[in-house]
């Protein structure tokens, strides 16, 4: 060990074999496929953000939660100490480049990270929002896949994963910082958090340990207390605002959260979307002041089929070779978002109504298909046409086009509210179509219209046998006066029976 210890303002971390103090310390957003799974986005890519030196913490310590905010979050880290100067150095090289491991707590404000739009730096950054220790274990000694990262609170267990099970292995994020940014002696990196993060308060204490299992080398338990704040954040600071869905990521999902589960598409909802035309919902909708939820311009390529689901929804902006480069090859976020569908979705694609390029083709199709989706939307254009419309599922767009995604569009983002064929969707409306064209239907509004629409389409079916039968419009459509009272009498009748 070297007798140099890393200090920061609020504690120092003494008996740190740490060459100065650091200069840098760089944490990952997402790693492990656990972790992953509970935010539903796959990165292509690792992405980081910084933390303040200031931040740093030594075991034993405390950390306090700012005064008016609820969801002070832990996660349980390996953290990795640079030992060598590190410039562009390959993912065989990196490894040796690092001094030590040791166990950390990744903390943040979720209450502030609206105020940071990504960079963390209040919500993450903190005075004491990032204790290490207890002890470091020699790099040079330890399979960086063999690790292991264990979370207590309150003496619970709640974290335990494996290095081996990580997207990206800890020398390729030396590798990969080194390319732009060069890692100096004492520099950290936090390398990712597994699932069960989530939400503690003042008074209780969060344990990590880092581990080879079998080895008998361990960091030991990194101890931190939460504590409450004193001191309120001045007027002219950004106060802390949080949300439901803050609160579900916070504390690592919507029941832990204590929140109710979202809308769910039930089969017997199914089941009476099934009977009702999208005209008579369309109706409905009108009847409750609701004018502007029809996805204008789209068309089925399978007529006579239904459309039902819930949204999911991916973003196309206007074509730009600059941003194409760095958006569209790859991993990008078209289909980064047809991987990540599931049983019950439908894509609803904004492509400004552009129809010059296709904005999906049959392998993407076919993939929504297999991944149990129900069909796509898309206000833009569809390559190879006639083999997506030979799929089970049915694809609504602006027609054909044989040219490919780039010629007019960058894939942008997902799962964010859309504008597509004139409608506002949000992820987890209801997608409702068929030969007349599709509707979004806002989930609260269901109850509210359903209902009433299979009413209707009863009332319509019965005056469209009268006029059948030769019976004029006049006082039957809609139902009036004695017409409505033979009407009534025989569907009280057809009740009794």
């Amino acid at each position: 060990m070297t007798t140099d210890a890393v200090r920061s303002p609020a504690d120092g971390l003494a008996h740190h074999p740490l060459v100065g103090r650091p200069g840098k310390v760089i944490a990952l957003h997402l790693n492990y496929p656990s972790r992953i799974a509970q935010r539903g986005r796959a990165p292509a890519k690792p992405s980081y953000f910084l933390k303040p030196v200031t931040s740093l913490a030594a075991d034993g310590g405390s950390v306090e939660r700012p005064p008016g905010v609820e969801l002070l979050a832990f996660e349980g880290e390996i953290a990795l100490v640079i030992g060598r100067t590190a410039r562009r150095v390959s993912r065989e090289d990196a490894w040796a480049h690092v001094s030590a491991v040791t166990a950390a707590n990744d903390l943040g404000v979720y209450d502030l990270r609206a105020a940071d739009k990504g960079s963390n730096l209040r919500s993450k950054g903190g005075d004491g929002f990032t204790p290490l220790g207890p002890e470091l274990l020699p790099a040079a000694e330890l399979d960086p896949a063999g690790l292991r990262v264990r979370t207590w609170v309150n003496g619970e267990q709640v974290q335990d994963d494996s290095s081996g099970t990580v997207v990206f292995p800890f020398a390729e994020l030396v590798s990969d910082l080194s390319q732009l940014i060069t890692l100096e002696p004492g520099d950290v990196v936090l390398t990712g958090t597994p699932a069960g993060s989530s939400v503690v308060g003042p008074g209780d204490v969060v344990e990590v340990e880092v581990d080879e299992p079998g080895s008998g080398r361990s960091t030991g338990r990194l101890r931190t207390r939460v504590t409450e704040g004193a001191e309120p954040l001045p007027e002219f600071s950004a106060q802390p605002a949080v949300d439901d869905h803050q609160r579900a990521e916070a504390w690592g999902s919507r029941e832990a959260a204590g929140l109710p589960e979202p809308f769910e598409l039930t089969d017997e909802i199914r089941a009476k979307l099934e009977k009702v035309a999208v005209a008579t919902l369309s109706a409905q909708l009108r009847k409750h002041g609701y004018n502007e939820l029809s996805i204008d311009g789209v068309r089925t390529n399978k007529p006579g089929s239904k459309l039902i689901g819930r949204a999911r929804t991916l973003r196309f902006v206007p074509g730009r070779e600059d941003l194409f480069r760095s958006h569209g090859g790859g991993y990008n976020a078209q289909k980064r978002t047809f991987d990540s569908l599931g049983p019950g979705d439908v894509l609803v694609v904004e492509a400004r109504g552009e129809r010059g390029s296709g904005t999906v083709g049959d392998i993407l199709a076919l993939r929504a298909q297999v991944q149990g989706a129900t069909g796509i939307v898309t206000d833009g254009g569809v390559r190879d046409y006639s083999a997506v419309a030979e799929l089970e599922i049915p694809t609504f767009s602006n027609g054909p086009h044989p040219a490919v995604l780039g010629r007019k569009h960058v894939p942008w983002d997902n799962d964010i509210t859309v504008a597509c064929g004139g409608a506002t969707v949000q992820p987890g409306d209801v997608i409702v179509g068929d030969d007349d064209g599709v509707l979004v239907i806002p989930p609260p509004l269901l109850d509210q219209i359903l209902d009433a629409a299979i009413e209707q389409e009863a009332e319509e079916e019965w005056i469209a046998a009268r006029v059948a039968e030769g019976a004029a419009v006049d006082g039957l459509y809609p139902l009036s006066g004695e017409w409505r009272r033979r009407y009534e009498a025989e569907r009280a009748e057809e009740g009794s029976q």
